[in-house]
């Protein structure tokens, strides 16, 4: 192991948030540690231009092995854990709910125990990322840390499991776990199932030259939307504070899913315009008259959540968090001009552009 200030294991660290995280950590001069699962074919694309970095190491686990993660813990003895892995879908999570559970709930217990068990309760720091979909029908607005939960999906019931325990083992065991509840955060590396991600790559592919049609669910569904590499800043503050804690990551302000969808378009060159309502509700190319956008209510969640508006004002003042540091247009922006940049590739190498 080569000399460093600090050790940091990752889970998902082949994530959005894994990739952007790595990256931060190790030009602050990290030795950093990634679980990655075994797999026949490697999903390390997003961390792909760092598997040279000698500080950079990759282990073969998941949060479901408990002997695993113990074995990795007491090698490393990590002066931080960011747990980031989960089963990140909320709409997979009502097909895969025992699933859901058994990583995103159970796979925080093994590693809190783990480190317990390795005598490293007073060393290693540990993240868990927690999430806005703890607050499901939401009790008020915008939600801040002392806002009752009232998770509305699997993926959320499973995510309070594992924030409680976080904050059983801080009061019980004096282990320095703290959550980060951060609302929705995109990148152009969020996966593609992601609406936001649908949004950009479809914006992108219409803009040149597709026929294709956007079909969408609750346009209406409002989120509090920020950008993934600002909200890793945060995470590493939280670690760094001077005592464990919970705090709300979000930028403060809400869009609905039309709005991020009319943004999209725009920024690709292509100006929206909505008729009708409910399920009926279609987006129109004002410039050709064609449906690009439309409503299927394939796409609705079982229970919906319509309402996610969080309140950073706690990260602010102890952090010194920037909720704004990255605006919802210049995300936007970011996200569909790299779509737009990889479709003009493909295209290219198909020789059609």
């Amino acid at each position: 192991m080569l000399n460093s200030s600090k050790t940091a294991l990752i889970t998902g660290i082949t994530g959005q948030d894994g990739s952007f995280l790595s990256e931060l950590l190790l030009k602050k001069g990290y030795e950093v540690f990634g679980i990655i699962r075994r797999s026949s074919t490697p999903n390390t694309s997003r961390i792909e231009h760092l598997l040279d970095n000698p500080s950079l190491h990759l282990c073969y686990c998941d949060l479901t092995d408990s002997s695993g993660i113990c074995r990795i813990i007491r090698d490393i003895r990590p002066d931080e854990i960011y747990n980031l892995a989960a089963q990140s879908h909320v709409g997979v999570s009502f097909d895969q709910p025992e699933f859901t559970a058994e990583v995103n709930a159970l796979g925080v217990l093994r590693i809190l125990e783990a480190v317990r068990t390795a005598g490293l309760s007073h060393k290693t720091r540990i993240y868990q990322a927690s999430t806005s979909e703890l607050y499901g029908k939401v009790h008020e607005i915008p939600q801040s840390e002392t806002t009752p939960f009232h998770p509305r999906s699997p993926y959320g019931v499973a995510k309070l499991y594992a924030f409680w325990i976080m904050k059983h083992y801080r009061e019980a065991y004096g282990m320095f776990c703290s959550n980060g509840i951060l609302f929705n955060h995109e990148s152009e590396r969020r996966g593609e199932t992601f609406v936001t991600r649908k949004i950009t790559k479809a914006a992108a592919r219409i803009s040149l030259g597709s026929n294709e049609v956007l079909t969408l669910g609750n346009l209406s569904a409002k989120r509090d939307w920020g950008y993934a590499k600002d909200y890793v800043e945060c995470m590493h503050k939280i670690l760094s504070h001077s005592h464990p804690d919970d705090f709300v990551i979000a930028t403060g302000e809400t869009k609905t899913v039309r709005e991020f969808c009319t943004a999209s378009f725009e920024r690709a060159g292509i100006e929206l315009v909505w008729l009708g309502e409910g399920l009926d509700e279609c987006g129109i190319d004002k410039a050709t008259g064609k449906t690009v956008v439309k409503v299927s209510p394939e796409f609705f969640r079982a229970a919906e959540v319509d309402l996610l508006l969080g309140d950073p004002s706690k990260a602010v003042s102890e952090l010194g968090f920037n909720p704004r540091k990255t605006t919802f247009r210049e995300l936007v922006e970011i996200m569909t001009d790299a779509d737009i940049a990889k479709q003009k590739a493909v295209l290219e190498k198909q020789g059609t552009f």
